[in-house]
């Protein structure tokens, strides 16, 4: 019974989640704006920094699931969305981001690879997308904070900047799976790491309670991703610059 319900559930928060479309959001342009905390940090990414300001590529790698992607059109996913920001941002800086994608992975499935693939890919910044699949699953939360620990332990031995995306926010969803101990659980590993957490779920529940974009339709469609997307991937060049004190406006 369990394994059924999880099929399902996977199937409606990382197939229809972001899929699901209305007349107003195709409409409307999308208001991305969302309060200045959740694009700033107390923490910061100091080898982003180095490389930024000594000349140097800035490799990123994000590690996500299938939220992470868009079918059919990987060019408007966030992680694509946000290396156009920051080479908009920072247009004298080489940018490279590469992204893996652990299909319903645990954070603890997840994190037995990441030393091969920063020893593959090399990174400056890995970015970390995680959460969805252990809520979706229940998971112990207990098991899935050491895991997350254990996970950015092993990329800071490794020499990168690190930083964490906690689930996607989904009103359809929100009484079958219970969120909050595994967004705790990643707040205080970010803090215990003092590394940056970009609250994904957090700007999605804004978006939605704002009226910016409609997540409960049932209508599918792949415009509503786009746009979320594409105001996730803003966001996030936003977070990472500001996380790392850069100035944009003295780029060349």
């Amino acid at each position: 019974m369990r394994s059924d319900f999880g099929a399902r559930l996977g199937l409606m928060l990382l197939a229809g989640c972001l899929t699901a479309g209305s007349a107003r959001a195709e409409d409307a342009p999308p208001n991305c704006e969302v309060p200045a905390y959740l694009l700033s940090s107390e923490s910061s990414l100091p080898k982003v920094a180095e490389a930024v300001k000594s000349g140097k590529p800035l490799n990123i790698l994000v590690i996500g699931s299938r939220s992470s992607s868009i079918a059919s059109s990987e060019a408007s996913a966030y992680p694509a969305r946000l290396q156009a920001m920051l080479k908009e941002k920072l247009p004298s800086v080489p940018i490279s981001l590469s992204v893996e994608l652990q299909i319903a992975k645990t954070a603890e499935e997840a994190a037995a690879t990441l030393v091969k693939l920063v020893e593959a890919k090399n990174p400056t910044l890995v970015i970390w997308q995680t959460g969805t699949v252990d809520a979706m699953r229940s998971i112990d939360p207990d098991d899935f904070r050491s895991a997350l620990n254990e996970g950015v332990v092993a990329l800071q031995n490794a020499g990168t900047d690190v930083v964490l995306i906690n689930l996607q926010y989904s009103p359809r969803t929100e009484t079958m799976i219970s969120a909050p101990p595994y967004l705790d659980s990643m707040r205080v590993v970010a803090q215990q790491h003092d590394i940056p957490l970009f609250d994904r779920f957090a700007m999605m529940h804004h978006w939605n309670d704002s009226g910016d974009f409609d997540l409960f339709s049932t209508a599918h469609g792949t415009d509503l991703a786009k746009r979320v997307h594409d105001c996730l991937g803003r966001a996030l060049s936003t977070f990472v610059i500001d996380a790392a004190h850069l100035n944009p406006a003295q780029q060349n």
